[in-house]
């Protein structure tokens, strides 16, 4: 019963912050009429501004708003892209920040691009060794081999929590040092809605915070079979 419960309040922990971003991202995701114009035209004005001269914005139909290092493009969702809405607008200025930090350098984006490169091939390959690690110990009846393969698979496990933790200083640096105070100071919002951009940047952060916390139930999960 009270395992039940511990791993109910875990599950909640994880998925209520997801389903508070979607009721964020939604409720502004409204079309303003007033709106000088739409997300897509934000970020290239925000390019031509600030001289970056060689990152393009482009809109994408099935991946999720991004900023591609490797490509130098803000990539934005088609709703985002063509949006006159608070939800778009923010979020164009929130990949943007991720331009920016590019731009000079910013280490922790470096950091993470180059550990987003490894932890989805180490989670499988941890995977991969968990699950063999009673044939390899039925095999060679040797427990110093399971325990460094036991070893080796919890650290490969680990990278994913690790990419969501550095993900998290990089992320509040786009929304809070670079796309708000632009969106304030560039009078690109009006100041009564600079706090519901606050939401929206805050909501946007939110959905590493819970992704960290799903990696961290991933190797809780490992570690409760192989107890069994």
């Amino acid at each position: 019963m009270l395992n039940a419960l511990i791993i109910l309040i875990i599950l909640a922990v994880i998925f209520s912050p997801q389903l508070w971003v979607k009721h964020v991202m939604k409720k502004y995701n409204q079309h303003v009429e007033d709106m000088p114009g739409n997300g897509g035209e934000l970020a290239r004005h925000l390019v031509e501004k600030f001289q970056l001269n060689d990152v393009q914005v482009e809109s994408i139909e099935y991946e999720s708003d991004h900023y591609d290092l490797n490509a130098k493009k803000i990539r934005l969702s088609e709703a985002h892209y063509q949006g006159k809405s608070l939800t778009a607008i923010t979020i164009a200025a929130h990949e943007f920040g991720h331009a920016m930090q590019h731009a000079i350098q910013y280490k922790p984006l470096l950091m993470r691009n180059r550990l987003a490169k490894f932890s989805a091939i180490a989670e499988k390959y941890a995977s991969f060794l968990l699950v063999s690690l009673p044939f390899i110990f039925l095999i060679t009846k040797l427990p110093i081999l399971n325990l460094v393969i036991l070893l080796s698979g919890i650290t490969l496990m680990l990278l994913p929590v690790l990419f969501h933790l550095v993900t998290l200083p990089v992320e509040f640096d786009a929304s809070f040092n670079l796309a708000l105070p632009i969106l304030k100071e560039g009078g690109y919002l009006p100041d009564a809605d600079i706090a519901i951009a606050k939401k929206i940047l805050t909501a946007a952060a939110l959905t590493y915070v819970a992704a960290s916390l799903a990696s961290l139930l991933n190797v809780y999960r490992w570690f409760a079979i192989l107890r069994r």
